[in-house]
């Protein structure tokens, strides 16, 4: 029988809802979940390096979150939020607006800025052009903007700790884009990078603007009718040879989150060699690296993985599609015990909670 919404749904005790990281990073706990012995350990972050393999390729997000919360009024007065999603062209963006707001709207921000609502695109998201593009725009964002913490996070206020808590220490100011973090890369310190590196693991970095396709709720009883929106993806010439070259080797490529798993996972098909039965050590020929490109790829249980081994992920939320992607991975009675183990043991969830360890 086809696997349904309700069947990803478990009960968290709210107190089990991280609303702090653990400091430091790394002193998060770590469960490690073995497949093939169907074995449960319960470790700390800092132990990762000892279940690592000199050879193991080390795959990163390296994504830059951006404050899009914005608080503004309306010309009646009122406030509104508008959240922005998605950068469409010049000085138009694609939104998500809390509040009641129409279409010729206008909202007034701090230090200028303001925004006309054009459309409502009828899947949640609506149009809206501001009065500021390019580096100006960028600047008032970084002044004005909130960090888009999740809503499970309670805050009366934006902290000043927010800003670098709810960031990876690898994320690349070049690659700014992401609404949301890449929150298993929260686990990682630049000491334990290093600590890892030493090991003989060879670490490459992708990117993948998290936006409504990650965090998007599923509204579909039946998940397979459920349509991810499509988000950015980047993997550099270099990326693409070690992820082809370590496939060809019969080395582990580790995806640490479900972004850096889905950006895999969405380059593989042609560039998933070697093909079965073909001789170990033969790299596939490599054409230029892919443009970037949007990936709206949706893994649940059934989906046959190409190029991804094992996988460092945090704990999910009931009912979304990264649970349904660590269940697709693992297996979902696997990830059922786990959970349970996780809440027996009083694990913290979400975003800045602790992690597993999936091999």
């Amino acid at each position: 029988m086809p696997l349904t919404l309700s069947d990803f749904n478990y009960h968290l005790p709210k107190q089990l809802i991280a609303q702090e990281p653990v400091k430091p990073r790394d002193h998060s706990r770590l469960l490690l979940l073995n497949r093939r012995r169907q074995r449960l350990e319960h470790k700390h972050f800092y132990d990762l390096p000892d279940y690592l393999r000199p050879g193991d390729l080390l795959v990163l997000n390296n994504t830059k979150v951006f404050p899009a919360r914005l608080i503004g009024r309306k010309e009646s007065g009122g406030e509104i939020e508008i959240f922005l999603h998605r950068h469409l062209a010049g000085d138009t963006w694609e939104c998500l607006i809390g509040g009641k707001i129409r279409a010729g709207a206008k909202v007034n921000f701090p230090n200028g800025l303001v925004a006309g609502v054009l459309q409502n695109n009828n899947d949640g998201t609506w149009q809206v052009r501001f009065n500021r593009s390019g580096k100006k725009f960028w600047s008032l964002i970084n002044k004005i903007g909130l960090v888009p913490l999740p809503p499970y996070i309670k805050r009366p206020n934006e902290r000043p700790a927010d800003r670098s808590n709810y960031q990876t220490v690898y994320a690349d100011p070049r690659q700014t884009g992401s609404v949301a973090a890449p929150t298993a890369g929260f686990h990682f310190t630049k000491s334990l990078l290093k600590k890892i590196g030493a090991r003989g693991v060879n670490i490459v970095y992708v990117t993948l603007h998290i936006g409504l396709g990650t965090f998007a709720l599923v509204k579909t009883d039946k998940i397979s009718e459920h349509k991810m929106h499509a988000e950015y993806v980047s993997v550099s010439q270099g990326a693409l040879k070690e992820i082809l070259k370590a496939k060809a080797e019969g080395r582990r490529v580790i995806a640490v989150g479900t972004t850096s798993c889905r950006a895999l996972e969405s380059l593989a098909g042609p560039l998933a060699g070697p093909k079965p039965g073909a001789a170990k050590g033969k790299m596939p020929s490599v054409s230029p690296a892919p443009r970037p490109f949007w990936t709206d790829i949706f893994i649940y249980p059934g989906y046959k993985f190409k190029l991804v081994d094992a996988l460092v992920t945090n704990f999910h939320l009931s009912k979304s599609t990264l649970l349904m992607l660590v269940s697709a991975f693992a297996g979902k009675k696997k990830i059922d015990k786990a959970y349970k183990a996780a809440i027996r043991r009083r694990y913290r969830f979400f975003s800045y909670g602790d992690a597993m360890f999936i091999y």
